[in-house]
């Protein structure tokens, strides 16, 4: 489906696309321990549709390692830059966060951190252990960045043990250069193959639809997903975030979501998350089981 402009230059969201605000009191009890104790979710900086809905369900989304990314890529609201100091306290304070809101399933992601020796992964396995020691009922996702490819740095990951390790391939080959501009298809591709032969029990990956990609390219991409043996995939609408980032191409419609869906489920993935409104933590929660 084509791009519409509203008069004042906002796109028109065709009616699928359009959600109900986020209520019930799960969603006002954990609304109000964030507000109340400042604690940084991506539900809400993101301004994910399905917060209320994972609210509802026990599961949020941390993000750990600062919120200013060495990468720029052109689909993403980061901020691109230069990062402060690693926090070697954060650990802790995620863990605690999450205790303090009794999520039963987290998922942690985290910027980019190309500056550092060992990428961040040392704070990303340090997250898993704390949360395991403070809150060990809590299930987790991690969804990483590529690492560079460096193996040494994903084997950290895998060795803490979290439930799911996730990451994003984004988009179909053609246009990764462009969409991702300092990461690369077959290394994102290599990280996932590399970390379930390392040992890692399931694993994940999301790509995002409406960037001008073709049906032939997405079936090519989740084709090459499944010879990773990936777990989990999810595939989701391109929103822009905002006027500088890469423009929207077209909106997908909920048939060819399906389409896409069935293809998935085809060639054998354990989960299959797959509509407008999928993000890659949609439904988290049960993608451990």
């Amino acid at each position: 489906m084509s791009v519409e402009l509203l008069p004042d230059g906002r796109v028109k969201k065709p009616e699928w696309l359009r959600v109900k605000l986020p209520t019930g009191k799960k969603h006002r009890e954990l609304r109000g321990l964030v507000d109340k104790y400042k604690l940084n979710t991506i539900c809400q900086s993101g301004s994910c549709p399905n917060m209320g809905e994972c609210w509802g369900e026990g599961t949020a989304t941390f993000m750990i390692l600062g919120n200013v990314c060495t990468r720029s890529c052109g689909f993403c609201g980061v901020k691109t830059g230069r990062p402060e100091q690693v926090d070697w306290a954060e650990p802790e304070k995620v863990a605690r966060s999450i205790k303090l809101m009794q999520i039963k399933h987290a998922v942690l992601t985290s910027v980019d951190r190309d500056d550092l020796k060992d990428m961040g992964s040392i704070i990303w396995a340090e997250t898993i252990h704390a949360v395991r020691r403070i809150s060990p009922g809590t299930t987790m996702e991690t969804l990483i960045p590529d690492f560079q490819g460096i193996e040494k740095h994903i084997d950290r990951l895998v060795e803490a043990s979290p439930e799911v390790l996730s990451h994003n391939m984004e988009t179909v080959r053609r246009l990764t250069r462009e969409v991702r501009i300092q990461a690369k298809y077959d290394r994102s591709l290599e990280v996932l193959r590399y970390a379930k032969e390392a040992g890692q029990r399931r694993t994940k990956t999301g790509i995002m639809l409406g960037l001008g990609e073709f049906e032939d390219e997405v079936f090519e991409t989740i084709q090459e997903v499944a010879n990773a043996k990936v777990d989990v995939i999810t595939i989701g609408q391109y929103l822009q975030p905002t006027k500088k980032h890469l423009p929207l191409k077209e909106f997908i419609t909920p048939e060819q979501f399906k389409k896409y869906e069935d293809f998935a489920r085809g060639l054998g993935f354990r989960h299959v998350e797959s509509g407008p409104l999928v993000r890659s933590s949609y439904h988290a929660e049960k993608h451990i089981l």
